[in-house]
């Protein structure tokens, strides 16, 4: 057969940017990994008999300063702490209507420790906030949390005398981590985002109060949002301008400073001197949870970057860390702070999920679900329960070990772990919890 110049010309580069393109290799080879159907379910049913043992953990009942049950990860953490209990609520009552009730608890655990300025911390013991790090505040999701639950039982009214309480705790960030100048918000410290060891965001002194995350300025976009949704179903008009005005200056905020065309990236931005924070990290990819960008460039950063050996595609997930930064590391710790300079950390792949999904990528999340499936059951065989991060090259668990543990015994941990149930039941029969807001 006679092929024309032109043809061949095109085959040709077409085939050279497979090669060259590591993410479009992936995408090409993504058929040949996924699980067939019936591995998929039995994988979900031996995850339902394991969780089913472990997933009570997770649950307390009210005690001392915490009037309603309340949320913890488990084995080595037995607080009460704000994005933990927010991904464990929106699992339990994913589970079943039944188990709301303990998102509904946890709202209310953290809206009655608001104090006047509207600040409320981060952890939560049965004695009263714990002050670490300094004054931890909470990450913003209790507004988001408090729309969600409400969302789910069909119920907003109980929202009625919270509801200047979660304003004032809007306000008060506003205050404190707040950037006028860029019109972004910017974390305390790396601790405080959650992602514990992030170089993106660092713990140095000289970066206290210095780097407007990407994730942080999602989970406040996410925040007005709900904000914005509670009053519509309550009926204040007012605030559901007001809150959407504020959701859509932050949106174009975010794409104005943080968005990076020509490296296809957000990046976090240091506000002493303008300069991005060119790591890739997690954190950069949260903004595509909320569908920041127009959906071929979310295309091009998802395949440049998360699907992609080189950067966040590990073999048994998505690293926290991109494997070319100089720091990346599958170093198991839990004290002063976690890992998340490499391994693999469950509530992150989650939102890759969702982040995948919102692009167009259906079968990477599949892959992902199965992955992180059996890595998790090899851990629960091995050990009885799982471990908060897993290395990122050999799957192996990480922190906490018995050293690290009370009485030096392995106490283990479940937490958001418990995602994974979420994973494969979108897996098998393609209904996904998407924790869309408005």
């Amino acid at each position: 057969m006679n092929t024309s110049p032109k043809l061949s010309r095109a085959i040709f580069l077409f085939l050279l940017f497979i090669v060259l393109n590591p993410s479009q290799k992936l995408l090409a080879q993504e058929n040949i990994d996924l699980p067939a159907k019936a591995e998929l379910s039995s994988l979900l049913a031996q995850i339902d008999t394991a969780y089913a043992r472990l997933q009570p953990q997770v649950i307390m009942p009210a005690e001392g300063y915490l009037k309603h049950d309340y949320l913890i990860p488990a084995g080595f953490y037995k607080q009460m702490w704000d994005w933990d209990g927010f991904f464990i609520g929106n699992h339990l009552m994913n589970q079943s209507a039944e188990n709301a009730r303990y998102l509904k608890g946890w709202v209310l655990n953290f809206a009655n420790s608001i104090d006047t300025n509207g600040y409320v911390s981060g952890c939560i013991t049965t004695k009263g906030p714990r002050p670490i790090f300094g004054k931890f505040a909470m990450k913003p999701f209790l507004s988001q949390g408090a729309y969600l639950i409400s969302k789910r039982i069909g119920d907003f009214t109980w929202l009625k005398p919270l509801y200047d309480r979660l304003k004032k705790v809007l306000v008060y960030r506003e205050a404190t981590e707040y950037d006028p100048k860029y019109g972004l918000f910017y974390w305390d410290i790396g601790v405080q985002s959650g992602a514990d060891n992030n170089p993106a965001v660092g713990n140095a002194d000289s970066d206290r109060d210095q780097v407007m995350g990407c994730d942080i300025n999602t989970f406040q976009l996410r925040e007005y949002e709900a904000m914005a949704g509670i009053a519509k179903e309550l009926g204040y008009s007012n605030d559901v301008a007001f809150y959407d005005a504020k959701a859509s200056a932050l949106k174009e905020a975010m794409v104005k400073y943080l968005w990076f065309p020509k490296e296809e990236s957000f990046f976090n931005v240091r506000r002493d001197n303008g300069e991005p924070v060119r790591r890739v990290s997690y954190s950069n990819f949260v903004p595509l949870i909320e569908k920041i960008l127009p959906h071929e460039e979310g295309r091009k950063m998802i395949m440049r970057y998360l699907l992609n050996k080189k950067y966040m595609l590990a073999a048994y997930g998505f690293r926290s860390l991109s494997k070319e930064d100089p720091d990346y590391n599958n170093r198991i710790m839990i004290i002063p702070y976690s890992n998340w300079q490499g391994p693999i950390w469950i509530n992150a792949n989650y939102m890759d999920i969702i982040a995948l999904r919102n692009y167009g990528f259906d079968k990477a999340p599949i892959w992902l679900a199965a992955k992180l499936a059996r890595m998790v059951l090899a851990d629960i065989r091995t050990c009885g329960s799982m471990h908060e991060c897993y290395d990122a090259d050999t799957g192996a668990p990480l922190a906490p070990t018995a050293e690290e543990s009370p009485n030096h015994v392995f106490t283990g941990f479940v937490g958001w772990n418990l995602l994974v149930q979420d994973m494969l039941q979108g897996a098998v029969s393609d209904k996904w919890m998407t924790l869309t807001v408005r």
